[in-house]
Formats: structure tokens, sequence, C-alpha cells
């Protein structure tokens, strides 16, 4: 069963990663930076809309970055996941091993 420790429902689930991104709490920090980035990029795009090209391409600059900070946040969280299941399959030879969805 699920731990705050192992976000993996063994138990429950044919599919144990779905929805881990938005299980695992320890991938909040990198939502709230999708957010960020996401509202940067829109920013962006109204900025070069209106005129504004240097506010656009500083804005578009720094959505680009925290895309990129965002996505090896929940790279390096997901292989930390999938750590503690191999770990987890270890422990507890006699499961059965479940394709995951990632």
């Amino acid at each position: 069963m699920k731990s705050p420790e192992d976000p993996v429902d063994h138990a429950r689930t044919t599919r144990p990663h779905a929805g881990e991104t938005m299980k695992d709490t320890k991938n909040l920090p990198a939502l709230i930076l999708l957010g960020i980035a996401m509202a940067a990029f829109v920013g962006a795009l109204a900025a070069h809309a209106s005129g504004h090209a240097d506010v656009g391409v500083i804005l578009g600059s720094i959505s680009a970055v925290v895309f990129i900070v965002s996505g090896v946040w929940f790279l390096v969280e997901h292989r930390r996941v999938r750590g503690m299941e191999e770990r987890w399959h270890a422990e507890h030879p006699d499961t059965s091993r479940q394709t995951p969805s990632s």
C-alpha cells in the first residue's frame, strides 16, 4: 500500500505510476514552477503581441529556464520513485510486477 515515503500504490492498481506527479508531494515545487513558467510564457506572448519585444524576450527566457528546471525536477523525482519501486519488488519477490505506464 502507498505510504508517505513510497508514492507507488503496490496493492490496489494495475498501473503503479498512474497519477504519480499529483500523488507525490515532493513534486509540489515542480508543479508550482510549472505554473510560473506557464504564466511567464503567456506574458511573453502578450508582450510580443503588444509590440514590447524586449520584455517578451526576457519573459520567454525566464519561461524556458523555469520549464527546464521543472522538467528536471520531475525527472529526478520519477527516477527516485522508480528506484523505490525496484527496492520494493526486491523485498517482495512473490508479487507480480506490473508494466509501468511511464
